[in-house]
């Protein structure tokens, strides 16, 4: 491979608002993508792809690299160096790059590939946690599987198409896909490609959805003609996938506290043909007590320390804090015991999140059912997947159900 100067240039520069800036990665990359509209696309994907591997393993490189936060520039062109030589990829005679010493880096690699918190990237203290919670021999499976570069998975939106009929309108635009076993309406990319410019995306044939995320949805088992509530909903995957199974019939209320991610919402639903989803800013604890005792199915996709969706998130892994964890197992606390009220008697709940560790998951169940709001409900089922053993996002998902 031979490096080009524009290309590596737009890395570092990424690679200084990332580390420095606090910026989140996609955005730099979004950022950085624009900056020459004369680049193929051989050029973009040399700099999405570089820029979120050294970003993954930013821990492993800078140890290597002998380099320490905030990185000066000749600190990340030293960090750029070394993903080089691990690469295989000849360095070219450039000032920005000092002589760089392979074997010694290649040397080091091995040393430090033998420390998990090196060899996998991470801070001590997830690493920690991880250990704490899941145990030495799933751990050390799980980090690894969720260090690994997501794959791209589509959901069809079956209120158009059918997943067989969504393959074929994508392979006329030269996407290739491939079916997930156990997975009722999700389409794997053969190779990775920018499906946002397809005519089926533009059309509402499918949205982009990790497998395990397109599991939570289904958990729920709704049915046409239900009302449903999700809590949580965001810019909407899961409300969208709802309606879906719902077949556009009965009613689905789409909360969330940021009225610009229910903006976005809209925007989807058009797009995807629904309309059966109603938005409701969170903006008062009237919102929620005019739904007590309502809703046929509530979801709760509780927000969380995202430690299941690093491998599509890795910068999460560098902006993530102790003090955050803790103070978000207060708030998914908080979200059960005030939006389960909305589940009417005989309807069912699902908790979900998009984490690996039971203390945000099974345990905060189990509290919850121990608590005073949790006396009328019984627990059904769960469901915990693990990237090392999926392939895909690590989530978790129990379903509840109201006496």
């Amino acid at each position: 491979m031979r490096l080009h100067r524009n290309l590596v240039f737009a890395v570092i520069d990424s690679l200084r608002d990332i580390f420095n800036e606090e910026v989140y990665a996609d955005k730099a990359v979004e950022k950085a993508l624009k900056r020459d509209k004369r680049w193929g696309a051989r050029d973009r994907k040399f700099v999405a792809e570089t820029i979120y591997e050294i970003v993954r393993w930013k821990r492993l490189y800078s140890e290597i690299a002998n380099v320490k936060a905030p990185f000066s520039r000749p600190d990340l062109w030293r960090m750029f160096a070394v993903w080089c030589v691990l690469k295989g990829i000849q360095l070219p005679d450039w000032n920005q790059i000092e002589p760089t010493p392979s074997r010694r880096i290649k040397g080091r690699f091995d040393e430090l590939s033998k420390i998990r918190k090196f060899r996998e990237a991470i801070p001590d203290w997830i690493d920690e946690i991880g250990l704490e919670e899941l145990g030495e021999e799933v751990w050390t499976k799980e980090i690894a599987a969720l260090n690994k570069q997501a794959e791209v998975i589509l959901r069809t939106n079956t209120l158009r198409t059918s997943k067989e009929a969504l393959r074929k309108s994508l392979a006329k635009e030269e996407i290739d896909t491939e079916f997930i076993k156990g997975y009722n309406v999700a389409l794997k990319l053969v190779e990775r490609a920018n499906v946002f410019k397809t005519q089926a995306f533009k059309n509402g044939l499918f949205e982009v959805q990790d497998a395990s995320s397109q599991l939570v949805a289904e958990y729920l088992q709704v049915a046409p003609g239900m009302k449903v509530i999700d809590t949580c909903a965001g810019a909407g995957g899961k409300t969208l996938h709802l309606a879906s199974l719902m077949e556009n019939k009965g009613q689905i209320i789409a909360m969330d506290i940021y009225e610009s991610k229910l903006k976005k919402l809209k925007v989807r639903a058009r797009r995807n043909g629904v309309h059966n989803i109603d938005t409701r800013v969170i903006d008062s604890t009237k919102v929620i007590k005019k739904l007590h005792d309502k809703a046929d199915r509530v979801l709760i996709d509780a927000p969380c320390s995202g430690l299941g969706v690093i491998r599509r998130n890795p910068d999460s892994k560098w902006k993530l804090q102790p003090e955050f964890l803790t103070k978000i197992k207060e708030v998914q606390q908080e979200v059960l015991q005030k939006y389960s009220k909305m589940v009417k008697p005989g309807g069912k709940l699902v908790y979900a999140t998009c984490s690996v560790l039971p203390s945000e998951n099974q345990e905060q169940v189990n509290t919850f059912l121990a608590s005073e709001a949790g006396k009328d409900f019984t627990f059904v089922s769960d469901n915990k997947v693990l990237a090392h053993q999926s392939g895909f996002d690590g989530f978790y998902m129990a379903l509840l159900a109201k006496k």
